[in-house]
């Protein structure tokens, strides 16, 4: 058993000296059977450690019905495995450009403080959790030699009491291993979120020396390390896809390195948001208080390793630095896992309507005064259906959506008016009575950083008609996690009109491996193959493709679903077994990445 602690300057491993050269690698970003070989590129990188979150909001997503939790210590076996210390980040809160910042939706009283509904709900999720971590830890023969206090809370809030209670209860669970707290390096980020007594780290992409002197400032003595070095970022839906240099980025690694410091790369490897848990940003400056940006399926994030586990120039860079490090010769780049073998079109042979769907699927039906959120029906990731009536006669007005969260798919007597989002909650046309107006209505993803973190889900003011509110709103959720078995949706033939809903059919796999699949044609929507989802496609881009793991795909026939939400040019007569028309999703082979240093991420 080692014994890992902080010193007066260094990390200490049983009283050795140890700097450590951590990587960011999320096991709910990963398909599970990827594990080893994204855990064999960080060795091969340069590092002796992995960082990882821990969602809450994926592993119980509803109160008490808890869902692989284990999954957490099967990764951490194999972090141990693939030669590995391991850093683990349990929150509650996790920020990670996860939907609500990992926090559940159900979750009530005042978020992230010191409210004693709120610590209930996290006292009960960490006494399940923790066990997967305390008999992992470096004392008992396991991989685990830090774990963290929150996330980046001096970013949010300034609760010392909060900060405390989950730091002894941590204590009181049984995690013996060095706690420590991680921040922006800014004066009242680290007064916020760090805690007398336990380890404070920062997190930036560069001026290393100007970071780790503003840390110094508050803490005069313990390790440096920066916990979260971006080296590269995230994307949203509809802006441009964000790059780094490789060069700036190595040079802000190196001037860590030479800072001292132990480091942790965000991401080393950042892997894909399947089943629609990507969430959202809160654009409008340093206050996160303006329009919602969404973020999009990939977590490619710009990271060493890409999203399919290739290596990029970035990669090569960073292990030229690292090697200097090491304590001998790196490890070989592994061989990169099996790529399919040649592009197959999808087949579409079956469609059910939006309506269908929910009927077959979706939550129970009911009448509420005003419109419920989703919170209140439950609903995760999906959307929900609402329905509410004009009374009539009256002339035309116009039709107003209150309080929008995120985005509403427009019918007035069955024909479609529009699509409103928040910044354009108004239809065009205005609407005279007596109608039936139905408005299907999607998360594209909860805030996950800032002060709106934990704000609700869709139509959260009300439906008005000029001035005047409409009541009797009738409505139905539908969760993602509905759709993980379509056996009971009533299938009928291919519409000929590109119509939303969910379509079914197959594809035909020679050499199976990893792959995109492509949809030209389709607006917006989730993909699922054999039952897995994929995540969330939209024409906005700037994602243009999916991410299909091999391990989800299989020699010959695969039963693909596409669930769209507004609309496609794909229509029957398209539908082919052998030929790929222009509106047929595609699987395609990805590009052959450089195995050698220089190469430029394909």
């Amino acid at each position: 058993m080692s014994e890992f602690t902080v010193g007066d300057t260094d990390f200490l491993l049983d009283g050795r000296p140890v700097r450590l050269l951590s990587g960011a690698l999320h096991y709910f970003r990963v398909h599970e059977e990827q594990w080893a070989h994204r855990l064999g590129m960080l060795r091969a990188l340069g590092l002796n450690c992995v960082e990882t979150y821990v969602p809450w909001n994926l592993h119980e997503p509803r109160p008490g019905g808890f869902r692989d939790v284990q999954q957490l210590g099967r990764f951490l076996d194999a972090a141990r495995e693939a030669g590995l210390w391991a850093i683990v980040r349990p929150g509650p809160y996790i920020c990670a450009e996860w939907d609500n910042g990992g926090l559940p939706h159900w979750l009530t009283g005042k978020l992230r403080t010191r409210d004693a509904e709120y610590l209930g709900h996290v006292e009960r999720w960490f006494r399940v959790l923790l066990p997967e971590i305390v008999a992992r830890q470096t004392d008992r023969g396991g991989p685990v030699l830090m774990v963290q206090v929150e996330n980046e809370y001096g970013s949010y809030g300034s609760d010392q009491v909060y900060l405390r209670w989950l730091a002894d209860l941590l204590r009181a669970e049984g995690v013996s291993v060095p706690l420590f707290t991680s921040d922006g390096p800014e004066d009242h980020m680290l007064t916020g979120g760090s805690i007398p007594g336990i380890l404070a780290t920062a997190n930036f992409g560069s001026h290393a020396r100007e970071a780790f002197a503003t840390l110094r400032g508050h803490r005069p003595d313990g390790p440096l390390m920066c916990m979260e070095f971006w080296c590269g970022w995230f994307d949203h839906w509809g802006a441009g896809h964000v790059v780094r240099d490789p060069g700036d980025a190595a040079d802000a690694l190196r001037e860590i390195l030479e800072c001292g410091a132990s480091v942790n790369l965000y991401m080393a490897h950042g892997g894909t948001n399947f089943a629609g848990w990507a969430g959202a940003n809160r654009g409008g400056g340093a206050l996160h208080d303006g329009p919602l940006e969404p973020d999009v399926t990939s977590y490619d994030y710009d990271a060493p390793i890409d999203e399919l586990g290739r290596p990029t120039e970035k990669f090569w860079r960073f292990r030229e630095i690292l090697a200097g490090y090491a304590d001998g010769p790196l490890p070989d780049v592994p061989p990169p896992p099996a790529r399919l073998g040649t592009s197959a079109p999808v087949a579409l042979r079956g469609w059910a309507s939006l309506d269908a769907v929910l009927e077959s699927s979706g939550g129970p039906a009911g009448e509420y005064p005003v419109p419920p959120d989703f919170e209140e029906l439950d609903v995760d990731q999906g959307l929900v259906k609402y329905e509410v009536t004009v009374p009539g006669p009256r002339q035309p007005y116009p039709l107003m959506l209150r309080g929008l969260r995120d985005l509403a798919v427009v019918y007035v007597d069955g024909v479609r008016a529009g699509v409103l989002t928040e910044e354009e909650p108004r239809l065009k046309e205005p609407v005279a009575g007596h109608a039936r107006v139905e408005l299907w209505v999607e998360s594209l993803g909860r805030v996950n950083y800032g002060p709106r973190t934990g704000e609700p889900k869709g139509i959260t003011g009300g439906v008005l008609h000029e001035r005047q509110y409409l009541h009797g709103v009738r409505a139905r959720g539908l969760r993602l996690d509905a759709l993980d078995d379509v056996g009971r949706v009533p299938f009928a033939g291919l519409p000929g009109d590109g119509a939303p809903g969910l379509y079914r059919g197959t594809v035909e796999v020679r050499g199976a491996g990893d792959a995109l699949l492509e949809l030209p044609g389709w607006t917006r929507g989730f993909v699922w193959i054999n039952g897995f989802n994929l995540g969330r496609y939209w024409s906005a881009g700037p994602q243009r493709e999916l991410y299909v793991p091999g391990p989800v795909l299989r020699e010959g026939v695969n039963e693909v679903w596409v669930l769209e939400l507004q609309e496609t040019s794909f229509t029957s007569n398209e539908s082919s077994e052998n030929s790929a028309e222009p509106s047929s999703p595609t699987l395609r082979s990805p590009t052959q990445a450089s195995p050698s240093p220089g190469a430029v991420n394909s």
